[in-house]
Order: structure tokens, then C-alpha cells, then sequence
């Protein structure tokens, strides 16, 4: 029942080539970065990563990305990265763009055993009728495209088929964990995190403070052990989103 491995290296020692990837976080709050950087550090090339976003150029999923290891992502936010844009437009990247609600609800989908569902988001777009740029093939043109979706209408209102998102393992952050692989997500960093813990296969957690089974409340637990395989205590991680600001001296 112990989960606990001794660093992150070893904790990401399973992942090989070709993997995909469900990685938590939202912009730069809440991200594995330790784990991020133990998989970078490991060599690992041709991935599949599944994030709201994939980092900025030299944080978070960016260092994967301008180390050439990431060969397909799916996200629903992609600004903010140069090298992003370069490899996309260059057809050194495949993207799926996905609403921010559907791209939650298919991870959440794939961890529930949920294999589809319908939604009215993207209905009338290239996300519902197909011809989304996939790749684009270096010069300008368009090398693979989005295929059309289903589309049903249920109560008067079109929806559209949208399907549930498994992946072979699974980065996340947490506040808190105890040995059994349960995990506590703190604030804003309650964010993509527990729907990509559940949508991995195999669930790695680095989290900030490691505690006994029984020392976090059951019902404070957001993602309960049985969906965590490896659990590593990386204590006082580097938050680039966080500046600290304190009152001058004397007040």
C-alpha cells in the first residue's frame, strides 16, 4: 500500500517513448514541474501530452516541448509560446484544440469509464464540422485536418459527440498526500489536476507535503488513493506564478 518512491527520476522511470501524457495544471499554477523535469531528464521522445495549456517557452511542458519530445498535444490554450507557434506552423507539431469545458469533461469522462457524452460547445465550428488544422505541412498548407463529428439534436438544440480521453499515465500536483495515494489539491490548484489524475492509467503525484494514512481527513480527500499508482515528496517546488509582496519595513 506504500506508493512513495524516493525521487521523481524514479518516479517517471516506467514512462517510455510514445507515451501520452495527462498533465495537470492550468497556465503555470498548480503544474508538476518536478515530474516534468524527471521526464525531460529521462530522455523520453515522441509524446502525446493532454493539458489545458502547454506551458511558456522555458517552463512547465515548454521545456518538453523545445526539447523536440513532444510530438502531439491536446489543449484548449496555446498562446503564450513561441516555440509553440514555430513548431505548429513549421508541421513539427500535431494540435487538437479543444473547448476549455469539453476538454475537462472528457478526462473526467475517461476516469469515470464514461466512453462518450454530447455537448452543444463547438456546434456550427470546424470542432463539430471538421477541417481544424491538425498539422500544417511547413508551407502554409494544411497537412491533416479534423474529421466531422456527430452531431445529434436533443431537446431542439444540436449537441455534438465528443469523446473521452484515456491516457497511459498521468502528472499531477498536490498539496497534500499520504502513503495510500491520497491527495489534497490547495485553491486554484484544484484545477485540471484531479480530472487528469483520474484519466491516467498510471497516476504519478508529486506532492508538497507527505503525510501518514490517517492523517488527512476522508472527507477532505479529492482524489482518493486507488486512482494513484507513485507518489513523490518534492517539498517547496519553484511556482513561477506565485510573486511575493511584502509591506515595507516598519509598517
Amino acid at each position: 500500500m506504500d506508493k512513495v518512491v524516493s525521487s521523481a527520476a524514479e518516479a517517471v522511470a516506467g514512462i517510455p517513448s510514445g507515451s501520452s501524457l495527462a498533465v495537470g495544471g492550468f497556465g503555470l499554477c498548480g503544474i508538476p514541474s518536478g515530474l516534468i523535469q524527471a521526464v525531460l531528464d529521462s530522455g523520453v521522445d515522441s509524446l502525446e501530452t493532454v493539458s489545458n495549456n502547454c506551458g511558456v517557452d522555458d517552463w512547465g511542458l515548454g521545456l518538453l516541448l523545445s526539447a523536440g519530445r513532444i510530438r502531439r498535444t491536446v489543449s484548449s490554450y496555446v498562446g503564450e509560446n513561441k516555440e509553440f507557434e514555430r513548431q505548429f506552423l513549421a508541421g513539427e507539431l500535431e494540435v487538437e484544440l479543444v473547448p476549455q469545458g469539453t476538454l475537462a469533461e472528457r478526462l473526467r469522462a475517461g476516469g469515470a469509464g464514461i466512453p462518450a457524452f454530447y455537448t452543444p460547445a463547438g456546434v456550427g465550428t470546424q470542432i463539430a464540422d471538421g477541417g481544424l488544422p491538425l498539422r500544417y505541412d511547413g508551407a502554409g498548407g494544411i497537412a491533416l485536418a479534423s474529421e466531422p463529428k456527430e452531431v445529434r439534436s436533443f431537446g431542439g438544440r444540436d449537441h455534438v459527440l465528443e469523446l473521452a480521453i484515456r491516457t497511459d499515465f498521468a502528472l499531477v500536483h498536490a498539496w497534500r498526500g499520504d502513503r495510500h495515494g491520497n491527495l489534497v489539491f490547495r485553491e486554484s490548484a484544484m484545477n485540471f489536476n484531479p480530472l487528469c489524475a483520474a484519466a491516467g492509467r498510471v497516476t504519478i503525484a508529486e506532492v508538497e507535503e507527505l503525510v501518514e494514512p490517517g492523517e488527512i481527513d476522508p472527507g477532505q480527500v479529492h482524489t482518493p488513493g486507488i486512482m494513484v499508482q507513485h507518489v513523490v515528496h518534492l517539498p517547496d517546488p519553484v511556482k513561477r506564478i506565485e510573486r511575493r509582496t511584502v509591506s515595507p519595513a516598519g509598517r
